[in-house]
């Protein structure tokens, strides 16, 4: 802490609010971090933990995730995060997603990726696979974590090696510096980053509302451990009409009808598919998305019925025993995939809006503090 008090000031402990204060520290700066609850208890351990390159957004967002997941890969050993597995396999069962595979291949996202033969992904993936697989794309790119593992483990990296002081079960009321009015009492700091996830009233609610954002509830499931070992993450067709980077290229056009006539369900739930496993061998399967200003927190079962069904699918098998349950809130745009607002000078306003904190959000930590503190960062966008 300085004389005046902190060089940055925190606002929210999940993973983006996580990522902004590890990038301000490893560059000397005074940090804390201010978290209305005992942890972060969100969406930020409430995923997948996949830090996702391949398929994320064409352009910025893409080389964010990048940068990102670089990140990560150096975090591992020195705040002991465990790494459970490396790769991406998107499984395609028609012509139609096999033509979307190729021609993400042909973009510069497909850099280091390749397509297999369903012998050659079932020689891989210890067997499994539908009857109707085509092929799969494989990307070399992508890391996962154990987010409710991981999430806490970074705090206290950065709390006990980095030096960030952080001030839990507090809210903070306004935050303007160099004075921030909290639950707790004042805290001075020279800037502010403010990370609030889905609440968009405690500040700077009419900033927020400007962007018109909604929330997404998703469903989530841990299944037990099924005798194999995944060799990486496991998507699948719904996947490719999902994720913007496939999505966006005309040739996903012909797969979604498709995918609509065939799988209706599937889509009205906004299920698809993403597969990973654990030190443990269980399996975290999703997931389904719903979308309002307030979403209820009542999770149909025919959404899970639906993750479950494409598990089979893409597998071809049925799906291991049911060990828990979970649903998660996390903001959501039409046209941005994630947004930074200056609400006032030495403030700025991060929120991701599509569901990738754990994708990009250090790559948006470097860009928002390359301005805000004017560091010296070579990969900020």
């Amino acid at each position: 802490m300085t004389s005046q008090g902190f060089d940055l000031a925190v606002v929210g402990g999940g993973v983006l609010g996580l990522a902004h204060a590890y990038v301000a520290a490893k560059a000397g700066k005074q940090v804390c971090i201010i978290e209305r609850d005992a942890r972060a208890n969100g969406a930020s351990i409430r995923n997948f933990g996949f830090i996702t390159v391949t398929g994320q957004e064409r352009g910025e967002s893409w080389r964010l995730a990048r940068r990102t997941r670089d990140i990560w890969v150096e975090l591992a050993e020195p705040a002991k995060l465990r790494l459970e597995h490396q790769g991406l396999y998107v499984t395609a069962r028609s012509k139609e997603a096999v033509r979307v595979i190729e021609a993400f291949l042909a973009t510069e996202m497909g850099e280091g990726c390749g397509i297999l033969p369903p012998d050659r992904f079932r020689e891989v993936c210890g067997g499994f696979g539908g009857p109707d697989l085509q092929a799969a794309l494989y990307s070399p790119h992508e890391v996962r974590v154990e987010s409710r593992v991981a999430i806490p483990a970074l705090s206290a990296y950065l709390r006990e090696v980095l030096g960030v002081v952080f001030f839990n079960e507090t809210v903070v009321f306004s935050a303007s510096p160099p004075k921030l009015e909290t639950s707790r009492g004042p805290i001075y700091a020279e800037a502010v980053v403010v990370c609030p996830g889905d609440d968009f009233v405690t500040l700077y609610a009419d900033r927020i509302a400007a962007y018109r954002l909604r929330k997404c509830r998703l469903s989530m499931l841990r299944l037990a451990a099924p005798g194999f070992r995944l060799p990486g993450a496991l998507m699948s067709d719904l996947s490719l009409t999902r994720y913007r980077g496939y999505a966006a290229l005309p040739e996903a056009k012909a797969l979604e009808q498709v995918l609509r006539v065939e799988q209706n369900s599937h889509y009205a739930n906004g299920v698809h598919l993403i597969v990973v496993q654990g030190e443990d061998d269980s399996l975290v399967v999703g997931d389904s998305h719903h979308y309002d200003h307030l979403p209820a927190p009542f999770a149909p079962a025919d959404a899970e019925s639906d993750i479950l069904d494409e598990y089979r699918r893409a597998f071809g098998q049925a799906p291991p025993e049911v060990r828990e349950r979970w649903t998660g809130i996390y903001a959501v745009a039409d046209d941005r995939t994630f947004l930074i607002d200056t609400p006032e000078p030495n403030v700025r306003l991060a929120i991701v809006t599509s569901g990738t904190g754990a994708s990009t959000g250090f790559g948006i930590a470097e860009r928002v503090l390359k301005d805000l503190l004017a560091l010296e960062l070579e990969f900020a966008q």
